[in-house]
Formats: C-alpha cells, sequence, structure tokens
C-alpha cells in the first residue's frame, strides 16, 4: 500500500511510516527512562518546524551534538570551559521551556541553552571562590549540619569525662 504525502505528493510505501512513527516513539521511551532524557525530549521540540514533525535525522543530529556535553559534565563557550552537571542541564531547559513564547522558533541552535549554563556555572564558581576568600579571612565556616555532627551526642556524658580526665587516680 502506498501513502501520499500531504506536503510534497511524493508516494511512499506504509511501512515507512510505520517505522517512521515506531523509531519516534521508540527514542521517547528511552528518553523518558531518565529526569534529563524526558527533558531534552521537550528541548529538541524547539527545534521543530511550526507545520512538520521534527525528522529523525534532524532529531539524531542535535543529540549528537547534546549527549557528549551532558556525559563530560562540561561545555566549552567562548573558549572557556565550564562546569555543566545534569542540574545545570535541567535547569536551562526548563527555563527555555519557561519562556518559550519569547524565543524565536524553531531555534536554530544550542546557543541560549549554552548560555544560560555558563551563566550558572560562572554563578556557582563566583560563590565558591566567595566562600574560600571568607574562609581564609575569617577562618574556617562551619555549616549548621556540621557543627551538630560534631556535637557530643551525649553532653552529660561527655561532662562527665571532662571531669574524670582532671582527677587524678
Amino acid at each position: 500500500m502506498k501513502l501520499v504525502c500531504p506536503i510534497c505528493q511524493a508516494e511512499y510505501p506504509l511501512e515507512s511510516a510505520l517505522n517512521d512513527v515506531a523509531a519516534r516513539q521508540a527514542v521517547v521511551r528511552a528518553f523518558e527512562l531518565t529526569e534529563i532524557g524526558s527533558f531534552l525530549i521537550r528541548y529538541v521540540q524547539l527545534f521543530k518546524p511550526a507545520k512538520h514533525a521534527i525528522s529523525m535525522s534532524k532529531l539524531a543530529k542535535l543529540l549528537d551534538e547534546l549527549v557528549p556535553m551532558i556525559k563530560s559534565g562540561q561545555i566549552t563557550r567562548s573558549g572557556t570551559i565550564y562546569a555543566a552537571p545534569q542540574a545545570y542541564w535541567q535547569q536551562a531547559i526548563e527555563t527555555m521551556l519557561a519562556s518559550r513564547d519569547k524565543l524565536s522558533l524553531p531555534i536554530k541552535s544550542h546557543g541560549y541553552l549554552l548560555e544560560i549554563i555558563a551563566g550558572m556555572a560562572e554563578k556557582a564558581a563566583t560563590q565558591a571562590e566567595r566562600q574560600q576568600e571568607q574562609g581564609r579571612k575569617y577562618g574556617e565556616v562551619h555549616t549548621a549540619k556540621q557543627i551538630k555532627k560534631d556535637a557530643p551526642v551525649n553532653l552529660k556524658a561527655t561532662l562527665k569525662k571532662l571531669t574524670n580526665l582532671g582527677e587524678t587516680k
């Protein structure tokens, strides 16, 4: 059985259409296995032309560009290497999806996504540097969690031990 493309009027076999649909469904199912994968599926839809589905070759190209960066946990932007843990990717994609109506769709590159990630990495690096500087200036700063962890479990027993140390036998 032959089908006719509604756009170009070309004929193609039904099997091709079914294979393409099955391939799309398989990709979606595979990416939904991880949290970052479900965000990637929604992100690549930003590249979809208005009246067409995104082609499998285009999807493969986009993922081939993204997956190595995600796996390595870093990106390079304007010659600078930035840390890019999966949490940054997820946040950056959420930011883009939230501002979808402000974007010029379909987007053409990953530039905006990478800029968001670079900004998050710079902010985190600045904050870490600030904390290091405060540590050098004022001494080591302990968080409440560290203090609680290091605090004696039983104050009464600890005081007894301390007073026993002062006694001579």
